[in-house]
């Protein structure tokens, strides 16, 4: 399975390279996208094979548009951190409270706050 992980990560386009890794817990879910668009029968061959391998379900869902319900999809970003690889999530841009964006406004100099 490691290895197939690799090969399909190696033929895919550049730009979806970043997501295809073992460390993301939501992989085989970002995989029937780019089955589908993808036009190049070895990596299509390498997704079936990968799914086949994970189950019987994740095998109807690269032939049926069969996904499950997400209310709140999570983005997740690898990060490297001195050699090691974690899997964070991406923040989004309403992340941060108003509250939040005004406090950090603020500036203090020895101890006063100033405009």
């Amino acid at each position: 399975m490691i290895d197939l992980m690799r090969e399909i990560r190696r033929r895919v386009p550049a730009d979806d390279k970043p997501s295809i890794k073992l460390a993301n817990p939501d992989v085989l879910s970002e995989l029937i996208p780019i089955y589908r668009a993808t036009s190049d029968n070895i990596l299509r061959a390498l997704v079936r094979d990968l799914m086949a391998m994970a189950g019987a379900d994740w095998s109807t869902r690269l032939e049926v548009d069969v996904t499950p319900p997400v209310e709140n999809k999570e983005r997740f970003i690898t990060r490297v951190y001195r050699g090691q690889t974690t899997l964070v999530e991406a923040m989004g841009g309403s992340g941060e409270s108003e509250e939040r964006r005004q406090e950090r406004r603020k500036r203090v100099y020895r101890g006063q706050v100033i405009a």
